[in-house]
């Protein structure tokens, strides 16, 4: 029996079955331009160039914790657990901070800025330097620029909690002052291969393979 010729008039209906994919952009150059920018201002306060935190606020809430958040929000629509759990992870932290800041300079009132602890920060402090640790681990897996960053990163972490703590002198804050301040330059320049190499697609700024035992 032969297969009948559909009629002119005559509609077919057809299923199309998946899903449609959201075209995002490549976050990390926001993300890392926050970092950038947050912790070469930050660094200049612990390295006495500069003087209080007041003016270090509005970059540590704009730059430092939304535009790593920002990130790490697209980095989710990229199924991309690392770079999400860093961008959001260390937004938060600056967000943290930034609010650790206000309450100490009164902006909350004289009686919360009277009882503060400094110890609880260091606390704070320490439990960052073990999420960096692990998460240093995983950079090994990206490129050689992003486990740098991770790595002054640990020192940085490891410098604050061990002088906020009081379990040690007056190196740990200088260990702290300067590996953030080769954070941010590091930053600047992960930035920049971000846009530079996409913007042209082709290595313009070389970032290092992967490397480590688990490396794709």
């Amino acid at each position: 029996m032969k297969n009948q010729a559909p009629k002119a008039n005559e509609v077919k209906e057809v299923t199309v079955v998946g899903h449609v994919q959201e075209v995002v952009a490549n976050p990390s150059a926001l993300g890392l331009l926050g970092l950038a920018m947050v912790t070469l201002v930050a660094s200049s306060q612990k390295l006495g160039l500069t003087q209080g935190t007041a003016f270090i606020l509005p970059w540590a809430i704009f730059l430092g914790a939304t535009a790593q958040f920002v990130a790490g929000l697209f980095d989710f629509k990229h199924n991309n657990t690392f770079g999400a759990t860093a961008f959001c992870g260390y937004g938060f932290f600056w967000f943290g901070v930034a609010m650790s800041w206000m309450i100490s300079l009164g902006m909350f009132g004289q009686a919360a800025a009277a009882a503060i602890d400094p110890k609880q920060l260091g606390m704070a402090f320490l439990g960052y330097f073990i999420f960096t640790v692990y998460m240093t681990v995983g950079a090994m897996g990206t490129h050689k620029v992003l486990f740098f960053i991770f790595f002054f990163i640990d020192l940085l972490f490891l410098g604050l909690f061990m002088n906020t703590l009081g379990w040690g002198g007056e190196a740990w804050h200088e260990l702290a002052a300067w590996s953030e301040l080769a954070i941010a330059i590091l930053s600047f320049y992960g930035s920049a291969a971000s846009v530079l190499n996409t913007h042209y697609g082709q290595e313009v700024l070389p970032v290092g393979k992967p490397f480590g035992p688990w490396a794709k």
